[in-house]
């Protein structure tokens, strides 16, 4: 019989995060700076809508200031570029979230460029790339992986010497995933994968730390885990349910009752990684206040 498995809380240790960061403003507004946050939200995806608000009601609780811009679907790439240097130029804003993803005829690469790499909460930009890699604390790490880490440390788990397998290769999780855990302090083995590699589940089998970010539901199952193994799982899939009262339920990228009898813990879907991107975005905004200094 498997041992005793933890299910990761998500929820707690945003709860956590979110208190450091209230003392952390209180000593920014001390010393005359009030952080300030601008999302910018083009067209009306409803799951964006609800980001954004999420963010924005954060902002709100910690008492930062937030400046949200709904802008429509048919808003030009010149138009977008031209607010995006507004706010790079106002010194109110500390941080700047351009809510992907962006409408079809939008270059999305190109509006990542535009921000200025000391506002870009996201870590997204070339420069904060750059900066992961070569470990430079300055930078701005994107916020779920960030997360992911903190879930690990917090929960008392090493990843030094350990095999660890990034299912995922997005700019957004899959890489600076792998980057975070190869790093200094981190000291794992990586193996990145996704879902063309060649076996995928004997790679998986591998790991002592096993992430899951390719976006496909609960495509990870009990035969890709070993037993013990710590899993945490990025994705959040809407997968049509009659059964529920919206039409549909959440699901991760992990086939989660199978796994969970195999690992010794494991982030359920919702309630573990995704707290914690915005608890990680408020973190970095407050950096990006305190570095504007």
């Amino acid at each position: 019989m498997a041992a005793m498995k933890t299910v990761i809380d998500g929820k707690a240790v945003s709860a956590k995060v979110l208190e450091e960061c209230k003392g952390e403003v209180e000593a920014l507004k001390a010393k005359g700076v009030t952080p300030g946050l601008a999302v910018v939200l083009v067209g009306s995806d409803p799951a964006s809508q609800v980001y954004v608000g999420s963010k924005v009601k954060t902002c709100g609780e910690l008492g930062m200031y937030s400046k949200k811009i709904e802008l429509p679907a048919e808003t030009s790439q010149e138009e977008l570029l031209t607010i995006v240097n507004e706010l790079n130029e106002d010194p109110a804003i500390h941080g700047i979230l351009v809510q992907s993803p962006l409408p079809s005829h939008m270059d999305e690469d190109a509006v990542v460029r535009t921000i200025d790499p000391g506002k870009d909460v996201d870590g997204f930009h070339p420069e904060n790339v750059a900066k992961l890699v070569l470990e430079d604390p300055t930078g701005f790490v994107p916020c779920t992986p960030a997360g992911c880490m903190r879930l690990l440390e917090e929960y008392g788990i090493s990843s030094s010497g350990k095999e660890a397998v990034v299912v995922g290769r997005s700019m957004i999780v899959g890489k600076p995933m792998g980057m975070l855990l190869l790093a200094k302090g981190a000291d794992a083995t990586v193996t990145y994968a996704h879902s063309r590699t060649q076996d995928l589940a004997a790679v998986c089998r591998r790991a002592d730390i096993l992430i899951a970010a390719v976006g496909r539901p609960e495509m990870i199952k009990a035969d890709f885990v070993k037993e013990g193994a710590v899993v945490i799982d990025v994705g959040v899939n809407r997968v049509d349910d009659a059964t529920r009262k919206r039409g549909y339920r959440l699901t991760g990228d992990v086939a989660y009752e199978e796994v969970a009898e195999k690992c010794s813990a494991i982030t359920p879907v919702p309630g573990g990684v995704g707290p914690m991107t915005i608890a990680m975005l408020m973190k970095n905004t407050l950096k990006a206040a305190a570095q504007s200094q």
